[in-house]
């Protein structure tokens, strides 16, 4: 019975961090209240205040909730792939695909990392582990273990690891009008060229 009664708390936080990622999305960070967090999930404030503490404690909740969800989409891609070229060509297009098509969890997430402070008024951004660390993690382990097994040349591979989540990250700014640059296109060229780079 008291296994049942966690999994209903857990769809229901899970339900008032997914209306909170789509008022993110709506209205941005600073025009973001419990009310209207309450009214997208139709449930009250003080139903969110029983499982949140408030309005940064549900931000903190669905940050890492958006930071978890894109980094087990990634690492699910990147762990099906053999080779270490695989591994990284993987990270690239599903950084990107997830960037195309899940365009209010990252709009979310840049909402929440950009607007919100640490108790030392320090912005998230700013903070030396950030969700993103993780990905950063892996991403530069599939560079440094391809260098080791010498299927990548040598490079710096904090460097490449930059400019490739700088390219990620900058698919954001694509036109989302079919008769424009595409996701798949760009990522194509992503790829090609990081290829140029560490091959």
């Amino acid at each position: 019975m008291k296994n049942k009664q966690y999994l209903i708390a857990d769809a229901r936080k899970e339900q008032i961090i997914k209306a909170a990622i789509e008022v993110l999305r709506d209205y941005g960070y600073i025009n973001t209240s419990l009310s209207k967090i309450a009214s997208k999930a139709k449930t009250s404030t003080g139903l969110i205040s029983y499982h949140f503490s408030g309005k940064e404690d549900l931000m903190n909740n669905t940050l890492l909730y958006l930071a978890e969800h894109e980094k087990a989409s990634i690492k699910e891609k990147v762990e099906k792939e053999q080779t270490y070229t695989g591994k990284l060509m993987a990270f690239i297009e599903e950084g990107i695909a997830y960037r195309g098509t899940k365009r209010e969890n990252i709009t979310a997430l840049l909402e929440i990392v950009f607007n919100v402070r640490t108790p030392n008024n320090v912005p998230y951004f700013r903070v030396e582990m950030n969700p993103e660390e993780e990905l950063n993690v892996l991403l530069e382990e599939i560079l440094i273990k391809g260098q080791q097994s010498k299927e990548f040349n040598d490079f710096d591979s904090k460097v490449v690891a930059m400019i490739i989540r700088g390219a990620i990250s900058l698919s954001m700014s694509l036109p989302q009008n079919e008769n424009d640059v595409r996701f798949e296109d760009y990522s194509e060229k992503v790829k090609k060229n990081v290829l140029k780079m560490i091959k």
